[in-house]
């Protein structure tokens, strides 16, 4: 499936559709606005409804693909990534793999959890020769180094024997994340042929670990493997319901995005192998221009280096199967929105590097597209405010078509695993039956009807305040479920609330037989600071857990595999409800 000249028309033909379907939703667009002639409101609008699309169309025939391959293909994960046909469990580990983790100012006592989990079953399986780790440390506060110096003393004495241990701290972390790896490079990097990339909160199996090397080994042309990385059970309501949207929307629309990718494939920056000689000669990131207005140094350092790995000649491929690898979602509205941001003002630095020479097309595109992920939220606040302030008749009947039509393909990642699980009874059963999965569906739609609107306000107020220098910068994560008082959340969130009514009151004048259709949107906004709260705390979260409700399937695992999930489970037993 993965010749050149297949490839090449799997693309033409993606961007056939992809352009297809953009251009009948603008002219559905045209023809909702546009009842007595064009008007210069009308076609900002109707510029601002054009960049809202590329995710929308890009989406959802990635989704379309994927369920056509979940559904027909024996081995979907196979199809859009041949080489998994060659890989064998008993392939000889002859090479050398670094274990990146790289961490600044993180909970010591989760770091050990999850490296000794991953370090007892690789030693187990008889293999742990061929790796080193590496602890990367960008900490500032003495006390979590302190911490971290135990960490990898005890970690020293109990695998010393079995699997090599460095810990190393940089004074000056420079390049953030990305400065953390380069470091390890210009010190190891010549000493391994590969490396594995952990975040501090990334949870993978010894056999997930494994497949990466022996894909490696056997590719020589692959530069870059990832992973798909999929959400450990957590105690947080919102990390809860978020990362069973995200399992169920993952799948199909990887599988869909590696049919036309292929060799261009995605690197998230974690849970990913790299192959060292090139990604050292071939992937250090240039610094922007003194005095850029985002900074010097790229915060979203992994979508660069994949397309600097792919100009260089070797291949970015993905691995999307559901098989040993986990990372923890941020339990809170506000983290969340905070890694967002930081996300955000990384993805914006792709502009600087859209004309690098030497880029393949499809690189470029990707580029444009993690561009556009972000710039498509102040496209639809402003979209709606100029339609509050137009004064022209719109169709009506087709504008209620083209939100129906819009609402569907936006969901289309989701609803094609949903239906894919419903088709599966094994799959079935390891999401709880058919009744919770249905009342989690249900759930996690409401909270994303809920909680998008207020990550698009926080989004398009940090835009806005990029051109005068606002930046996110890099800090330590929140990773604990321990709640969110009502104040801190008041503090961050008043804008969207203030934002909302406001929205809220204005809809009411001008169209208030409407309220079925803005009331969702404008009551998100509004009622941003006790959603936050509540979906926060990890009373709630464990009440979901024991319904069963957005259950995943580890927690189907939990008595029948206690070995494999028991470090899955922890964040239930240590969670503390806030006071």
């Amino acid at each position: 499936m993965d010749s050149g000249i297949s490839l090449r028309w799997r693309r033409v033909g993606f961007a056939f559709l992809v352009a297809c379907s953009s251009l009948a939703l603008l002219a559905l667009m045209a023809a909702v606005l546009f009842v007595d002639g064009i008007d210069p409101l009308g076609c900002a609008m109707l510029v601002l409804f054009a960049l809202t699309l590329p995710w929308t169309t890009v989406g959802f025939w990635n989704a379309a693909i994927g369920f056509f391959l979940m559904t027909f293909a024996r081995d979907p994960a196979a199809l859009v990534a041949p080489f998994k046909r060659r890989l064998h469990n008993c392939d000889p580990i002859v090479s050398s793999t670094a274990l990146l983790i790289c961490i600044r100012n993180e909970d010591a006592s989760r770091l050990r959890r999850n490296l000794e989990w991953m370090l007892d079953k690789l030693v187990a399986s008889g293999e742990s020769r061929g790796f080193h780790l590496y602890i990367l440390s960008d900490s500032d506060q003495l006390e979590r180094i302190a911490q971290e110096q135990q960490v990898a003393a005890a970690m020293a004495e109990k695998f010393g024997a079995a699997l090599a241990i460095a810990y190393r701290r940089r004074d000056n972390a420079s390049g953030f994340k990305a400065g953390n790896i380069r470091d390890f490079c210009e010190r190891w990097g010549q000493q391994h042929e590969f490396a594995i990339v952990l975040d501090a909160d990334s949870v993978m199996t010894a056999d997930a670990m494994l497949r990466l090397v022996r894909a490696m080994q056997a590719e020589p042309q692959i530069g870059i493997l990832q992973t798909l990385v999929t959400g450990l059970p957590s105690a947080s309501p919102f990390a809860r319901v978020f990362q069973f949207g995200m399992r169920l929307g993952m799948r199909s629309y990887t599988l869909g995005a590696a049919s036309w990718q292929g060799d261009c494939g995605p690197y998230w920056g974690h849970n990913a192998i790299l192959r060292l000689a090139p990604f050292i000669e071939h992937c250090e990131l240039p610094l922007l221009p003194e005095k850029h207005p985002l900074g010097t140094h790229v915060l979203s350092h992994d979508q660069l280096e994949a397309v600097l790995m792919r100009r260089a000649g070797y291949e970015v491929r993905v691995l999307p199967d559901e098989e040993g690898s986990w990372e923890e979602n941020p339990p809170t509205l506000l983290e969340f929105i905070r890694r967002d941001l930081r996300w955000c003002q990384g993805n914006m630095q792709y502009f600087h590097f859209l004309r690098m020479p030497g880029l393949l097309p499809v690189s470029r595109c990707q580029l444009g597209l993690a561009i556009a992920m972000y710039l498509g939220s102040p496209a639809w606040l402003t979209f709606m405010l100029l339609g509050l302030i137009r004064n022209q008749p719109i169709r009506a009947d087709l504008g209620l078509l083209l939100l129906s039509v819009t609402l569907v393909m936006s969901l289309a990642p989701k609803l094609a695993t949903l239906v894919d699980v419903l088709l599966r009874s094994r799959l079935r059963r390891a999401y709880g039956g058919p009744l919770r999965l249905f009342v989690s569906a249900a759930m996690e739609f409401v909270f994303s009807m809920l909680v998008g609107p207020i990550s698009a306000v926080a989004v398009s107020i940090f835009l806005l305040g990029l051109p005068f220098g606002r930046q996110i910068g890099w800090t330590s994560q929140q990773r604990d479920a321990e709640g969110v008082p009502i104040i801190a959340a008041a503090a961050k969130l008043w804008p969207q609330t203030v934002f909302g009514i406001a929205l809220g009151a204005c809809f009411w004048q001008v169209a208030p037989d409407a309220w079925w259709l803005w009331g969702p949107f404008t009551l998100g906004l509004a009622a941003a600071i006790p959603i936050a709260v509540a979906t926060a705390h990890p009373r709630f979260g464990q009440l979901l857990a024991a319904a069963g409700i957005c259950r995943i399937p580890e927690e189907a695992q939990r008595d029948t595999k206690p070995e494999v999930t028991a470090v899955m489970f922890s964040p239930f037993v240590s969670a503390t409800p806030a006071e």
